[in-house]
């Protein structure tokens, strides 16, 4: 069976990303595997909806599989996350992992995923960091010192993830076959191209108000699942639940966190100062951003104080599944038959070890916090991890 692997967000499902699965089918993809973020995604903000209604959105588009990628690898660096992604399309047999790329050309980003997995590189980043540029500039800048322009891909947004994949393959000595489809229309965060627009501007669309246009950029399986989600009133902003962040981030001390910078370089000392200073959200992110440290990561780092996330594990202890058609359960029976952890009922997770437990209470913790963000207090209910029941199609 020829199993195709996808790591994904989908928020929300797009055409870019239909297009996709139509390419696979092309290639001979007898099943697609989606690894999918849960209800945080990688740039520090809450899903515009829940797991459970992208992962519906997948299997009406053209995926057979989506499992969670848990907010601790989810909402991470791109690095963690792409590790945790490798991790679940390998438990579940991916012959082949596929992701979009502006440049096109899978031989040059290995070359460049195996420079930057070279021991020595490291240094050549910290004598350009020094400089006081971003790590992300001063690792271009070391790739292209031995690479030439082949480091300009790391300026893109989609090279740059797939290039940590291919990292993430060699460091977990996965043998997965990279699959590289050009990406078409609408640029990462941009506007609209050629019928096509990014997740970003369908987002932006339905913050104004303006869904009907937003569902003209969906395949209509997906615009269909979102056009539920905004009645039900299931659609989510960071403005319901910015006083809760707030008032969590001013209870915290200082040595409090230091936990959930992960980059050693004392930016908790920034935030720390930020949260005694600041009214807002917004304001608080101004005050400590700088050239060094981008946006994504500040919101990373104040989501997970509020959230109280614990950094990814060394190892993902189950694949929870999320939604799956007949092809995609084919794949699910294959992975149990190899002795994979496959978490479909929430009431088995104590079986998975403790490990497992410990990282779907947090998970289910998470969650909880989530649906306080949504439009309608009425649909906030917590507990609704431990009832939740995969999309079978």
């Amino acid at each position: 069976m020829n199993v195709a692997g996808i790591i994904c967000e989908f928020n929300p499902l797009h055409r870019g990303h239909a297009y996709l699965f139509s390419q696979l089918r092309q290639q001979g993809a007898e099943a697609i595997v989606c690894a999918m973020s849960g209800n945080f995604v990688q740039r520090g903000e809450p899903a515009l909806v829940n797991k459970l209604a992208r992962a519906e959105m997948a299997v009406g588009c053209g995926a057979d599989l989506v499992l969670e990628l848990p907010t601790p690898w989810a909402m991470a660096t791109a690095e963690t996350f792409a590790r945790g992604g490798v991790q679940l399309l390998a438990m579940a047999g991916c012959d082949h992992i596929a992701f979009g790329s502006e440049c096109g050309d899978a031989a040059v980003l290995q070359r460049v995923a195996d420079t930057l997995l070279l021991p020595d590189l490291q240094e050549d980043i910290r004598r350009e960091l020094t400089a006081g540029v971003t790590y992300a500039a001063a690792r271009q800048q070391a790739v292209q010192a031995r690479l030439g322009d082949a480091a300009a891909m790391l300026r893109q947004p989609n090279d740059t993830l797939a290039v940590e994949y291919l990292k993430a393959c060699r460091r977990e000595i996965v043998d997965i076959i990279p699959t590289v489809v050009r990406r078409v229309g609408a640029a990462h965060d941009g506007g609209m191209a050629d019928g096509f627009a990014s997740a970003s501007h369908i987002r932006q669309l339905t913050g104004q108000g303006r869904a009907e246009e937003a569902f003209g950029y969906m395949p209509e399986p997906a615009a269909a699942v979102l056009r539920r989600e905004l009645a039900a009133g299931r659609v989510t902003d960071v403005q319901y639940v910015e006083r809760a962040i707030l008032a969590r981030l001013r209870q915290m001390d200082e040595a409090v966190f230091a936990s959930y910078d992960g980059g050693g370089e004392g930016l908790y000392h920034r935030v720390y100062d930020a949260v005694r200073r600041c009214a807002t959200l917004e304001e608080l992110l101004v005050a400590v951003k700088t050239k060094r440290y981008p946006a994504a990561r500040l919101r990373r780092m104040v989501l997970a104080a509020w959230l109280d996330v614990e950094p990814a594990p060394d190892t993902m202890p189950y694949a929870r599944v999320l939604a799956a058609n007949e092809a995609g359960r084919r794949v699910l029976r294959q992975m149990q038959n190899a002795g994979q952890p496959v978490l479909t009922k929430a009431a088995d997770v104590a079986a998975l070890g403790t490990a497992a437990e410990a990282l779907f209470r947090q998970e289910a913790a998470c969650t909880d916090l989530y649906v306080l963000a949504y439009e309608t207090l009425g649909q906030s209910a917590p507990g609704s991890d431990w009832r939740l029941t995969p999309v079978m199609r």
